[in-house]
C-alpha cells in the first residue's frame, strides 16, 4: 500500500511505525473471510482492509477522528484473526492500537461514553476495586430485567448485569507476593502472572497453576509489585494507564532476574500474555536500561501451556472418560500463534479432545468489548457456544479467563485448561465438571 506522510510526520516514532505497517498491506482481503465483524455485519468498513484505509487516511491527514472512524475501529475485537489470515505479514495489531490512542487524543466521546470508559480503566486493573464493584454489581443484578429499550446504553447496562456473577469468591492467598517452593529438588523457577480480573472473577485457575508448577518440581514467585498487564487500558487507548501498568511489572520481574534468576515467566490469561511477549514493542522508545529490560521480559515470557509442553507435563491418575470441547482463545491463537499445544497436553492427560466448527472466530469476549459492544459480542457468543454444543462435549477447556466468563452459563461447565491438567496430576476437580 503507498502512503503519503510527511518527514515531519515520520519523526514520530508511533507513525513510522504505523506506515511501515500500511506498506505491508496488499489489498487482497484475504482478511476479510475470517473477520469476525465482517462475517456477521458485511460491511467493508468493518473488515480489516476497510479499518486500514480509515486509519491510513486518518493518520496521513492528521484530521482528528471522526464518528465515522471511531465506530468502526470501536467495533474490531483485535481478535488479530486477520493476522493469522494475512499472507503479506501486517501487523495489525500494532496499527489499530496505534489509532485507539489517536482517536483518545483526538475524539471526544460523548459524555457517558467517557464516563464508563474511564471507569472500566479505572476499576478492572484493580482486584481490590474490581472485587467491590462485582459485589455491587450483584446485590442490583435482579435489576437487569427491568432495563427496557435497545439503545446501546441499555445494552450495556444489562451486560454488566448479566456478566457480573452472583457471587464473588474470597480473596485468596495466591494474590500476596511470596514464593512457592517446588515439591523435591528444584528444577526450574518462574514467575507467575496473577493478573488482574482473573484473581477476583476465578482466583482458583492462579492456584491449579501454583499446584501444578511446585508439584512438578517448579519454584514459583508471586513477584512483589506486580499486576495487571496494561492490556485493558492499552487497547482503549489509554496510553499512560498501560504504560504505568507496564513499566511496574518490568520492575517487578526484573528484580526477581536480578536476584536469584527466572527461567520463564509464565501467564494463564492468554490475553495478558500477548500483551507482555509485545513488552519490547511497547518500549521500544524507552529510554535504558528498561527498553532492554522490557524485551528480556517478553523473551522469557511463556503460556503456561507452552511452559509444561517443555517442562514435560505428564498425569499420575487415570483420566474419567470425558469429551474435553477445546475452545482456543483468539489471544493465544492468533495473539501468540499457541495452537497445538493445549490440545495436546489434554489427550496427555487422557481426555477426548474436540474442537469445533469456526475455530478461528472470536467468542466475543475480547477484554472489555463484551461490555462496550454487547449486541455483536452477544451474538458472537451464541454462534460459539451453538458450534460448541455440536461436538457434544462433557465441559469446555479455554486458556483465557475472559473466554471462560463469556462462555459460562449456557449449561457446559466452562473450565481453564491447567485445571483439568491439575486435576489429572493429582489436584482437586474443578467445580461443576462431571465424574
Amino acid at each position: 500500500m503507498q502512503t503519503n506522510f510527511t518527514t515531519d510526520q515520520l519523526q514520530d516514532p508511533d507513525t513510522a511505525s504505523s506506515n511501515a505497517v500500511l506498506r505491508t498491506c496488499v489489498h487482497c482481503g484475504f482478511c476479510t473471510a475470517t473477520c469476525p465483524t465482517f462475517v456477521l455485519l458485511g460491511d467493508e468498513l468493518d473488515s480489516p482492509r476497510g479499518r486500514i484505509y480509515l486509519i491510513k487516511d486518518m493518520l496521513e491527514t492528521g484530521r482528528p477522528a471522526t464518528e465515522e472512524v471511531v465506530r468502526h475501529v470501536d467495533r474490531c475485537l483485535t481478535c488479530l484473526s486477520c493476522m493469522t489470515t494475512c499472507p503479506s505479514g501486517v501487523n495489525y495489531m500494532h496499527l489499530v492500537d496505534h489509532a485507539r490512542t489517536y482517536i483518545a487524543q483526538t475524539y471526544r466521546r460523548p459524555f457517558a461514553e467517557r464516563w464508563l470508559r474511564a471507569l472500566l480503566g479505572l476499576v478492572l486493573p484493580r482486584p481490590r476495586l474490581f472485587r467491590l464493584a462485582l459485589k455491587g454489581a450483584g446485590l442490583t443484578r435482579p435489576l437487569g430485567k427491568l432495563v427496557r429499550g435497545d439503545s446501546m446504553l441499555a445494552n450495556r447496562l444489562r451486560a454488566m448485569l448479566s456478566l457480573a456473577p452472583a457471587t464473588v469468591p474470597p480473596a485468596s492467598p495466591v494474590e500476596k507476593p511470596r514464593v512457592y517452593p517446588a515439591e523435591g529438588a528444584r528444577k526450574a523457577r518462574v514467575a507467575l502472572m496473577t493478573g488482574c480480573a482473573q484473581q477476583v472473577l476465578m482466583p482458583r485457575i492462579n492456584e491449579a497453576t501454583i499446584r501444578l508448577l511446585t508439584r512438578l518440581g517448579v519454584e514459583v514467585v508471586v513477584a512483589k509489585g506486580a499486576g495487571c498487564c496494561g492490556a485493558l487500558n492499552h487497547h482503549n487507548g489509554q496510553h499512560d494507564p498501560a504504560m504505568a501498568l507496564a513499566a511496574a511489572n518490568i520492575d517487578a520481574w526484573s528484580r526477581e532476574i536480578a536476584g536469584e534468576g527466572l527461567d520463564a515467566i509464565v501467564i494463564n490469561a492468554s490475553g495478558c500474555g500477548t500483551t507482555v511477549k509485545d513488552y519490547g514493542f511497547m518500549f521500544r522508545n524507552e529510554p535504558e536500561p528498561r527498553r532492554s529490560r522490557a524485551e528480556q521480559i517478553s523473551g522469557l515470557t511463556l503460556d503456561i501451556s507452552q511452559f509444561l509442553t517443555r517442562f514435560g507435563y505428564a498425569p499420575s491418575r487415570p483420566a474419567p472418560n470425558l469429551t474435553v470441547a477445546y475452545h482456543s482463545a483468539c489471544s493465544l491463537q492468533h495473539g501468540q500463534k499457541v495452537t497445538a499445544e493445549p490440545k495436546t497436553l489434554l489427550a496427555k492427560a487422557g481426555f477426548r479432545v474436540v474442537e469445533p466448527k469456526e475455530p478461528h472466530l472470536c467468542c466475543g469476549s475480547a477484554g472489555t468489548y463484551n461490555l462496550l459492544q454487547p449486541v455483536i459480542a452477544g451474538q458472537l457468543k451464541e454462534r460459539k457456544l451453538e458450534n460448541l454444543k455440536a461436538t457434544r462435549p462433557d465441559l469446555i477447556s479455554a486458556g483465557n479467563i475472559g473466554c471462560i466468563t463469556q462462555l459460562s452459563g449456557a449449561g457446559l461447565p466452562v473450565v481453564h485448561t491447567v485445571e483439568l491438567l491439575d486435576w489429572m496430576s493429582g489436584g482437586p476437580p474443578p467445580p461443576g465438571v462431571p465424574g
